[in-house]
């Protein structure tokens, strides 16, 4: 485990994320976007970075790329990555977005072509304490469009998972229902998507960057197969997998 940081690292990680925030683009910049059948888009990227079990300075960093609508795999890139800045609740981003920023890098030098479009990223966008989550800061770093696909709820701006949460989220019935989450500063943060019929359990949608939150939610649902959205679910299964 490694070290907290100190505090003088603490508040230059926090300039830092507001520097960067100053530029997240909260709405959609490409035509695609602005398609109900996202006529255009043609591939689709999911980022991960998984520990190694019981090891938390390894990790596997990884992007891969589909095919949109088809969902077939186009470009697969794993890398063991050995982590050194430690974990902090809000500033995860420092440590793992690094990795990502470089596999992405080594896609538009090896195959430009098969560039994504759009990624979707394990983690949060806005629903963020400082509004400045992983997807985000990726985002901002690549200049592409990114979406944050978080599997539970960061309790933020007076968000908690209590029981007229638990109640919202049993009243999710059929793949697609959603419902919006607004934090007591009356900020719209992110929705929660029942992405699948087989999975009661929710995703939390979140803008990263050069997207909003409708088409987001819209883009998330129609990558999923199963209660993760497929380019993520492929991203992750590489660990697991030995890949």
């Amino acid at each position: 485990m490694a070290a907290p940081p100190p505090a003088a690292a603490l508040r230059r990680w926090e300039r830092e994320q507001a520097r960067l925030r100053a530029g997240v683009v909260e709405e959609d910049t490409e035509q695609w976007q602005k398609d109900p059948s996202f006529t255009g888009l043609e591939r689709v990227g999911g980022v991960d970075l998984s520990y190694i079990k019981g090891d938390d300075s390894s990790a596997c960093a990884s992007l891969v790329v589909l095919s949109y609508p088809a969902l077939e795999v186009l470009y697969e890139d794993c890398r063991m990555v050995a982590v050194s800045a430690p974990y902090v609740a809000g500033f995860l981003a420092f440590r793992e977005v690094p990795f990502l920023v470089e596999a992405v890098q080594r896609l538009q030098q090896e195959e430009p072509k098969l560039k994504p479009q759009v990624l979707l990223v394990d983690g949060n966008g806005l629903l963020h304490p400082r509004g400045f989550g992983v997807a985000c800061h990726l985002g901002v770093l690549t200049d592409l469009p990114c979406i944050g696909v978080a599997k539970n709820l960061l309790q933020v701006d007076g968000l908690t998972r209590d029981e007229v949460h638990r109640e919202q989220i049993r009243s999710l019935q059929r793949e697609g229902d959603s419902f919006p989450l607004t934090g007591t500063s009356g900020r719209l943060l992110g929705m929660v998507l029942r992405s699948c019929s087989n999975s009661s359990k929710p995703l939390y949608i979140s803008v990263g960057h050069r997207v909003c939150l409708g088409t987001a939610v819209r883009l998330v649902r129609s990558c999923c197969r199963y209660r993760i959205p497929e380019p993520i679910r492929q991203a992750c299964r590489w660990l697991s997998s030995g890949g």
